[in-house]
């Protein structure tokens, strides 16, 4: 993994990814990468149009701007296609919420881990991190093993209207 961060830029690449912060031209790939199959186990429903997502992610600028809450792109190193989105919520916290989710035809392809691996590294260098939460619905296993695979264990459980929840502590990653 390597990452370049300035005052203006976040870039976190790793061995096939390449992840920095949402912005408006981003929106049409993004928007098409959402599904019903992936927002199964979201707290949120998909958008129904380009235009009712541009009021969502409207919403996401300001807080990406003063970096208090960071909606990562990530994208293919080799061809540069979207895969999805990686969250950074809470950063001033001390105790970040990792969160991510990626388009459906690179699902069990090694994608989750490896980015929220690169991205839990980088935030550990540049954040305060006591540790990590990682909120994961109880049913979705794929994510529920990438959280484990960088040690996380589970600290609390949640309820929300679509789901049960297991709430993943990860310690920083040195």
């Amino acid at each position: 993994m390597t990452t370049r961060t300035t005052d203006a830029a976040i870039e976190i690449s790793s061995a096939r990814t390449l992840v920095r912060p949402f912005e408006p031209g981003d929106a049409p790939e993004v928007f098409a990468c959402i599904s019903p199959e992936i927002t199964r186990f979201m707290a949120w429903e998909p958008p129904p149009s380009l235009e009712d997502f541009e009021e969502v992610w409207r919403t996401w600028i300001p807080s990406i701007e003063d970096r208090s809450d960071l909606h990562l792109v990530a994208r293919a190193r080799k061809d540069g296609r979207c895969l999805g989105i990686v969250g950074v919520h809470a950063v001033r916290s001390g105790k970040p919420e990792l969160g991510i989710w990626l388009r459906r035809d690179v699902h069990g392809l090694g994608y989750g881990r490896e980015l929220i691996g690169s991205v839990a590294a980088w935030a550990s260098k540049h954040l305060r991190v006591e540790y990590f939460e990682y909120p994961v619905a109880e049913e979705n296993d794929a994510s529920r093993r990438i959280a484990e695979a960088i040690g996380g264990r589970i600290a609390e459980r949640r309820t929300n209207p679509k789901y049960h929840s297991v709430v993943y502590h990860i310690p920083p990653v040195a």
